[in-house]
C-alpha cells in the first residue's frame, strides 16, 4: 500500500510570537513559515529600547538578516539545519480594501496580516495555512475569515493537572517511620519502600496517631524531618509555608520557585528568610517586573523615574514593613533593617535594572514571576554568578502580561522543566493567611 503524503503545512507568524521568541521561525519542524512584511514594519517600532521585547525584535532582525544574506526574501528560501523547511517575507495582497477590513473594517496592522495569510492560502491551496499568534483575539479574527489558527506552542505546559506541587500528603504511613523521624531526625531512601521519593520534595506524612513534616535530601539520599522556623519575626502558620521557608535557608537548593494565590505569604516569607540567611550574602534583590495599566509605558506617569517606578514596587515596601515592625522601634532587628536599606544591602528594584548584570553573592527575590516568558526566566537566571540563590514566586492564574496565560508563562514552565533537580526546589502554597476578610473574599467572590 502506498505511503500517503504529507500535507505540506506553511505557518504565518504574527508579531507577538516573535516578541515571545526570537528563535520561533526554527521551531516549527519541516513545514514552512512565513512572515508578513507588516511584522517586520512592527518590528521595526520595536528594536530600540531595553525591555525584553525590545532584545527579542533586534535578535530576529539580525536572524532574518543573516538568514537572507545571498536571497531574496520574498523567494522561498531553506532554513539552517537538518530537517527544516523553508521561509519568507509575504505581502499584504491585494491593494486597497483589503477582505479584513469589509469584514472588521479600519485599515489596522493585524488586518494586514490577516491579508497577507488569506492571499497566501490563495496561492497555495494544497497546503494547510496556519496564522500563529499569541493574540487571542487575531486568532479568532483568524477563523473568522476562514484561516486556520494556533497558539505558539513551544515552551507552553500542556497539563497543568500534574505540575508539581512540591508537596505530598501522605496518609496511613506505618506508626515505626514516623516515631524514627522523631527520633533520629532521618531515615535513609533505602528504608522507604511504601512511597516514590522525589529530590527536595516535602511530605506531610501521618499516621493513626500522629503526622510529621519532611522532605528528601538528595544529597544525603535520605527523608529527614523538618521543624517550623521562625525567620525575622515572621513564622510560618502552616505546612506549606513551612516547606517554602525550609526551601529557602536550605544553603544546597539555589533556586526555589513558590506558587500560590495572593495572601498565602509568597512575598513574605520570601523576604524574611532572606533576611533571616542575610550573613551568608552581600546584598538582597527584591525585584519585580513593571506591567503598565492599560497597556501604557511608564513614562506616561508625571515626575522622574524614581517617582514612576514607585507606584510598582509599593507592595514590596509593604512587606518590608510589615517584617520591620514585627520589633519595637527600640529593638536592634527594627533598626537593622532600615541600616541595610541606606546602605544598600537590601534593594527593592523593577526587574528591567536587573537584566544583564551578573548576580554573585546576592539572594535574588523575583516577585509576580508569573507575568515573565519563558525566555525572561531563562535569561535572569543565566544571571547568577557564585553563590547566587534565587527565588521567583507568583500566582500563574493571576497574569496581567496580554500575550502570557498560565500554560505558557515562565513560572509555570520553570516549575515543569526543573522538577528533580537537585538544586531546586517547589512549593504551592494553597491557604491564605493574610486575613480572614481576604480569605472570605478569595473564597467566595
Amino acid at each position: 500500500m502506498a505511503k500517503k503524503k504529507k500535507q505540506n503545512k506553511i505557518f504565518v507568524l504574527d508579531t507577538s510570537v516573535i516578541l515571545f521568541d526570537h528563535n520561533s521561525i526554527h521551531n516549527f519542524e519541516d513545514n514552512d513559515v512565513a512572515i508578513p512584511i507588516t511584522v517586520l514594519e512592527e518590528l521595526d517600532n520595536f528594536k530600540k529600547g531595553s525591555d525584553t521585547k525590545n532584545f527579542e525584535a533586534r535578535e530576529f532582525i539580525r536572524t532574518l538578516d543573516r538568514l537572507s544574506e545571498s536571497h531574496l526574501l520574498q523567494e522561498w528560501n531553506q532554513l539552517n539545519g537538518p530537517e527544516k523547511g523553508r521561509f519568507k517575507v509575504i505581502m499584504e495582497g491585494q491593494q486597497g480594501q483589503t477582505e479584513a477590513d469589509i469584514i472588521f473594517g479600519g485599515n489596522k496592522n493585524d488586518h494586514k496580516i490577516l491579508n497577507a495569510a488569506v492571499n497566501l492560502a490563495e496561492e497555495n491551496p494544497e497546503s494547510l495555512v496556519t496564522m500563529v499568534s499569541k493574540d487571542i483575539n487575531l486568532r479568532l479574527k483568524a477563523k473568522a475569515v476562514g484561516i486556520n489558527a494556533a497558539d505558539y506552542e513551544t515552551g507552553k505546559i500542556s497539563d497543568l493537572q500534574h505540575l508539581s506541587t512540591g508537596k505530598n500528603h501522605i496518609q496511613d504511613v506505618p506508626q515505626e517511620i514516623i516515631d524514627k523521624l522523631f527520633k533520629d531526625s532521618k531515615i535513609p531512601e533505602d528504608q522507604i519502600d511504601f512511597m516514590d521519593l522525589t529530590n527536595n520534595e516535602y511530605y506531610i506524612l501521618q499516621s493513626a496517631a500522629n503526622s510529621v513534616l519532611a522532605y528528601f535530601n538528595p544529597i544525603e539520599r535520605v527523608l529527614e524531618r523538618i521543624d517550623k522556623h521562625s525567620c525575622y519575626g515572621v513564622t510560618p502558620r502552616n505546612a506549606e509555608q513551612t516547606f517554602a521557608v525550609h526551601a529557602i535557608l536550605n544553603p544546597d537548593v539555589k533556586l526555589v520557585t513558590l506558587q500560590g494565590v495572593a495572601g498565602t505569604g509568597k512575598t513574605l516569607l520570601s523576604l524574611a528568610s532572606a533576611i533571616e540567611s542575610r550573613r551568608q550574602f552581600k546584598q538582597i534583590y527584591l525585584a519585580r517586573p513593571i506591567v503598565p495599566l492599560s497597556n501604557k509605558d511608564i513614562g506616561y506617569l508625571p515626575g522622574d523615574i524614581k517617582s514612576k517606578i514607585n507606584p510598582y514596587m509599593e507592595p514590596l515596601w509593604d512587606n518590608l514593613k510589615f517584617i520591620k515592625n514585627q520589633f519595637r522601634e527600640t529593638d536592634p532587628n527594627y533598626h537593622r533593617i532600615e541600616d541595610m536599606v541606606n546602605k544598600e544591602k537590601i534593594v527593592v528594584t523593577p526587574l528591567a535594572y536587573i537584566r544583564g548584570r551578573s548576580l554573585s553573592n546576592v539572594i535574588f527575590i523575583v516577585d509576580e514571576a508569573q507575568n515573565l516568558t519563558p525566555h525572561e526566566i531563562k535569561t535572569i537566571i543565566t544571571r547568577a554568578g557564585e553563590n547566587t540563590k534565587m527565588i521567583f514566586s507568583g500566582d500563574i492564574y493571576q497574569i496581567d502580561t496580554p500575550y502570557l496565560d498560565e500554560h505558557s508563562n515562565g513560572l509555570s514552565y520553570l516549575v515543569d522543566r526543573l522538577k528533580g533537580n537537585e538544586i531546586f526546589a517547589h512549593v504551592t502554597l494553597e491557604k491564605g493567611e493574610r486575613s480572614e476578610l481576604a480569605n472570605l473574599a478569595g473564597e467566595l467572590l
